[in-house]
């Protein structure tokens, strides 16, 4: 399992805009072949701060999630209420039994 953390830097104001936009991606996304789960979590401690968590079943879902027309459109409107990049952590994952 493939788990992704992308940390998003919100433009003053625009958090409220920025999650009622990314509802079709997240829509799209969850129905994705190899996509486990997929959610924007809102930091309540920052309020220009919110994090993409998500589960792949592997390297390649992920790799064609990125291809999707729906990540494209995020991409090129989401620019417009993000500051900076998007900051990417990608993390390797095996399920376990405690």
């Amino acid at each position: 399992m493939l788990v992704v953390i992308a940390t998003l830097t919100v433009k003053s104001g625009k958090k409220a805009e920025l999650f009622a936009f990314a509802q079709d991606l997240i829509t799209a996304t969850r129905a994705e072949q190899g996509c486990i789960s997929y959610v924007l979590l809102d930091n309540p401690y920052d309020a220009g701060v919110c994090v993409f968590l998500e589960e792949w079943a592997d390297k390649q879902a992920l790799e064609r999630h990125l291809t999707t027309s729906h990540i494209r459109e995020w991409r090129q409107k989401s620019a417009e209420l993000l500051t900076g990049k998007i900051d990417v952590k990608l993390y390797q994952g095996d399920e376990t039994k405690l």
